[in-house]
Order: structure tokens, then sequence, then C-alpha cells
């Protein structure tokens, strides 16, 4: 029996490669089977499934294809590329000069159909763009194809997803997948904490969230997934936008993962790394969020799908302000004919990766637990503070919300928020820079929250609730990690990992904190240039045939929409929309539901 058990284990040692392979067929012709038989049962049903697969072979066999015949294929379009490196001089002034005549037409058509709102936030981005100039470490160095090129890539990414219907329903159906992804983790919760579990909101409810992504996230870098991923979208914006490999891959990483996860993937590449490249890694860094604790601000309420948008929209903006804050006066090491391997697993299976994921996140969830406690506690006081200081001036109001929102209205305005919502945009901006993103993303949600519930648009003078525009543009101008909190954090992790380096990190973190808000701020222009609110009745018919009935309604969303837009239309331009549609009893009501002191409802 022991012979027979040995020349079997032989056997298998010998045709290891063709018994895997038998398997893996087995595995795939099944799994095919299924999908077929799904398919023919419920189209419709199957769809998202049927997408995943044809996304999943397309990219195996594309995988297979570079991988086995990758010199071939760069020898066919090596005569073109020849011919374009000949031809570039004058091809690019072409194709510069092709794409503002693009922009300023799809302005025009644009503006004429939207309005002339979107037009600010335009020139709030080249406002951006001309004070990173104007700031630039080297100001005459600036290499000008990664900062068009990422911008570019960040504005198409944006018509794509905010103004397409395929890419609108292919991230709101993401964010509802997501949001309802991120609910299992009550299960857990209500096991651990009790069926009231829910009374303590934050720490019971959003805090385990953080444990569970974390959870799966570690698994999923433990298959593989997640550096086949962040490799797919470095090498993509590697191509587009001509920076280097280090800095395409922690860029494409900090979609995903925080900013002291992300350098990992090329932590024995960060001793060689330039210094434009060390200032790209941590601008990454500072203007994107971790996949972790955007289920956090999911659970407050903010849109899931906005959220998603804007996560992916800011990594081609964070290294276009890196390049132009700190463009790159050095020759980089590590090149693509280097190569570039990432790091692996060290979990030893599935399980253990697990494990180790809700391991990882306790120290997450302590820092943000014991970070918020400080922070609102240090708020409240110095509220209180600057209450007792103005009340000797007779101004009693004063607190730091106010301070922040005058020094940042202006930027808040830039972006396209209306007028009457930048004080508190500005506010919220405040917030996000000098404590952290979720004390903003907190006051955030009890805004929306006021908004959908309706009611008195102003109590005591004091507005409770923004546009839904401008909410959306809030959205994405918070979502980054850039606070004077997470600078600390970025010094000491980076130090860690590349203790060579710790004067050049030390040196350009602050200037990399800049950067990561300026990108924050270019994903929310290019937000406000596209986002359209969506009605599908139109405004006067609505509030014409809501009026008029005897059964008096709730303050829907759209309701308390449409009346802002009539007010602020009289506010800004003294007529009521074109061809005056509006009834009186529509003006009775709006002044009912709003309150509206600007305009006299009297």
């Amino acid at each position: 029996l022991e012979n027979k058990y040995d020349k079997a284990c032989e056997f298998f040692k010998k045709h290891k490669t063709r018994i895997h392979h038998v398997i893996y067929g087995i595995l795939i012709t099944a799994y095919l089977a299924i999908v077929i038989a799904a398919c023919s049962l419920n189209f419709q049903r199957a769809l998202p499934l049927f997408i995943i697969t044809v996304l999943v072979i397309f990219f195996i066999c594309w995988d297979f294809l570079i991988a086995k015949y990758e010199d071939r294929i760069a020898a066919f379009f090596s005569p073109g590329e020849r011919y374009l490196e000949k031809q570039w001089f004058w091809l690019k002034w072409v194709l510069c000069a092709g794409l503002t005549i693009t922009v300023i037409c799809w302005l025009i058509f644009d503006t004429a159909r939207q309005g002339s709102r979107q037009l600010i936030s335009f020139g709030g981005l080249v406002m951006y763009v001309l004070l990173m100039v104007i700031f630039s470490k080297y100001p005459t160095r600036v290499a000008w194809r990664p900062v068009f090129s990422g911008i570019g890539m960040q504005f198409i990414l944006g018509l794509l997803i905010l103004r397409t219907k395929v890419g609108f329903d292919v991230f709101n159906w993401l964010g509802i997948q997501i949001q309802t992804f991120l609910e299992y983790s009550d299960t857990g919760a209500k096991f651990v904490f009790g069926e009231k579990y829910t009374d303590h909101f934050f720490a019971f409810k959003v805090l385990p969230i953080v444990v569970f992504f974390s959870t799966v996230m570690s698994m999923l870098y433990h298959v593989g997934f997640m550096q086949w991923l962040v490799g797919k979208v470095g090498w993509i914006m590697q191509i587009f936008l001509g920076t280097t490999p280090v800095e395409s891959l922690v860029a494409a990483g900090n979609i995903f993962v925080g900013q002291t996860e992300s350098p990992l993937l090329i932590r024995p590449y960060l001793p060689y790394i330039t210094k434009s490249e060390l200032h790209a890694v941590m601008t990454a860094g500072f203007s994107t969020i971790a996949g972790s604790v955007l289920g956090a601000y999911i659970s407050f309420g903010v849109s899931a799908s906005h959220l998603l948008t804007a996560s992916v929209m800011s990594a081609p903006a964070s290294l276009a302000t890196s390049k132009l804050f700190w463009p790159e006066t050095e020759k980089p090491i590590i090149t693509l004919n280097s190569g570039l391997q990432m790091a692996k697993s060290e979990s030893k299976n599935l399980l253990e990766a697990a494990s180790q994921g809700a391991s990882t996140s306790i120290m997450l969830v302590a820092n943000i637990a014991v970070n918020l406690i400080a922070f609102l506690a240090l708020l409240a006081f110095l509220d209180s503070a600057l209450s007792w200081l103005g009340n000797l001036f007779d101004y009693p109001q004063l607190n730091f919300e106010n301070i922040c929102a005058y020094v940042f209205m202006p930027f808040s305005f830039m972006m396209g928020v209306d007028w009457e919502d930048s004080f508190i945009v500005g506010g919220l901006l405040g917030y996000k820079t000098f404590f952290n993103e979720f004390v903003a993303y907190d006051r955030l949600s009890k805004l929306i929250h006021n908004r959908q519930k309706g009611g008195s648009m102003y109590i005591n003078g004091v507005k409770q609730y923004m546009t839904v525009r401008s909410e959306v543009i809030a959205t994405y101008a918070l979502c980054g990690f850039a606070n004077f909190g997470s600078l600390g954090l970025v010094i000491g992790g980076l130090t860690s990992l590349a203790p060579s380096k710790k004067k050049e990190i030390a040196g350009g973190a602050f200037r990399a904190m800049i950067a990561g808000t300026v990108a924050c701020f270019m994903t929310a222009c290019v937000a406000g240039m596209l986002t359209v609110p969506g009605l599908e009745v139109p405004c006067h018919i609505l509030l014409g045939n809501t009026f008029s009935s005897t059964d008096f309604p709730a303050n829907a969303t759209e309701l308390v929409e449409c009346c802002q837009q009539l007010f602020t239309s009289v506010n800004h331009s003294r007529e009521i929309f074109p061809g005056g549609n509006y009834s009186l009893s529509s003006w009775k009501g709006c002044c009912q539901i709003l309150y509206q002191p600007v305009f006299n409802c009297t």
C-alpha cells in the first residue's frame, strides 16, 4: 500500500501541471455552464454576471497575449511610433488647438443648454492651475503633458460617469451594490453589540464597516486581485499621462487603499525615487480616500456613486497637480524597461489573510475613534472660546466654522457652488483641512438629511440645507485625506519605509498636502462643470400640480429643489424663469415651505 501511495504521489508530481489544467478546465466549464443556464432562464437578471464574465475573459486573453507576444506586438506598432516621434513637433500643436476649440465649443453649447453656472466651475479649474504654476517649486521646468493629460483624463471620466446614461447607471449600480455589500457588517455588529446596536450609530454601526472592508481588502490582496487591478489602472495612467511607473502605481493604489498602505506596493523602490516622484506619492495619498473609510462615509448618507466617482477622478488629478507643484528635475532611475514588481501578501492562506485584515483594522478603527473624540471636543472648546471673544465685540455668533467659511468661501464659490451655499461649504472645507474629513462628512450628512426632510430653509437667519448641486460639489471637494492630522501619518509612515529619504519626506509633505487639497478642488470643479440636476418633471409643472391640489403633500426632495431654483432665479436676475410659467399658488406654496428672508414673500 505504501509503494502504491508513493507511486501515486510521484505520478501527481510528474504530471502536476497537466492535472492542474484539467481541474481548472472542469471548473471553468462548470462556471460557463452556470452562466449560460442563468442567461437562458432570465437574461436581464443575469446581466451583471454576464458582463463580469465577459470582462474576466477579455482580461485573461489580454494578459496571455501580452505575456506571450509582447515583443511581436511592440515590433508591429514600432513603425507607427517612430512616425509619431518624427511628426510630434507639429502634431502636438494641432492636437492642442483641436482640444482647445473642442472645449470652447462644448462650453458654449453646454452653457446655452444648462446655464452659466458651469462657466464658474471652468473658471475655477483654470484659476487653480494658474495658482499651482505661480507657487510651483520650479515654474519654468513644468512638463505640461501630465498636467493636461491628467485634467483631460479627469474630464473624460467625469463626462462618461456624470453625463452619459450608461456611465451613470454603471456607477449608480456599483454604488447600490457596495451599499448592499457593506450592510452585511450589520450581522457581526448585531451579534457582538446586541439588537439595539444602532442606538450608538457611529461606534457600533459605522466602525464595524471599516473592520469588514479591511478584511475583504486583505483577502483580495492575498489572491492577487488588488495587485492586478492596481497594475492595470496604473498602466493606463502611465500611458496617458507619461508619468513614471512608481507614480502611476501609487496613484492607482490610492483609489482602493489608504495613504500609508499604497506605498507598500512599491516599498523596495522607495529609497531610489526622485524628489518629484516622492512628492507625487505623497500627493496621491492626500488627494484620495481609502476604500475602508469610503464605506463609513456611505453609511452617513452621502451618495455612494459620487464618492466612487470622486475617488477615481482624483487619481489623475493628483498626478497633474503634483507635476505642477513640484516638476521633475532629475532623471528617474526606475523606468518601464527596468520592470516593477509589486509586493505580495505575506499570508499563507485565505483565512489567515481575513484574520490579518481584521486585526490590522483595529489600529485604524481606534485611530478614527480617538481622533474624532479629541477633535470634536477641541472644536467645542474652540467654538466656546471664540464665542466668548466675539461677545466682547457684540458678535456672539463667532465660531471656528464661520472663520473657515470666510477663508474658504472664494474657493468654494469658484468650484461652482451657489453663492448662498458657498459660506456653508467653506466651513466644511475648514473642518476637513484643520480636523479631518470624517467631521466634514458628518456635518454634510446632516445638511443632506435636512434637505430630504424639507422644512424651512432658514431658521433664525441660518441656512439649514443646500441645493443638490452644492451638495454634490462639496462631496467631491471633501473626498481626500489632505488635512494636518494626515500630515504626521504620512511623514511617519513613509519615513519608516524609507529612512534614507527622511529629510526629503519632511521637506515635501506640506507642499504635497496643498497639492492634494487642490487636486480635490479641481475634481470638484470638473464635477461642477458636468453635474446636471436630474428632475424628470419640469419645475413649473411639478409646483403647479402640487400646490393646486387640496391635499398638501410632504416636502419631497424634488419639491424643495424646485422651490430653491425658483428663489435663486429671482435673487440672481430679478425675473422669473423665461416665459413666466409659475403661478401665484406656486409662489405661495414655496414661501410656506422654505420661508425665504432674502425674498419678500409677503
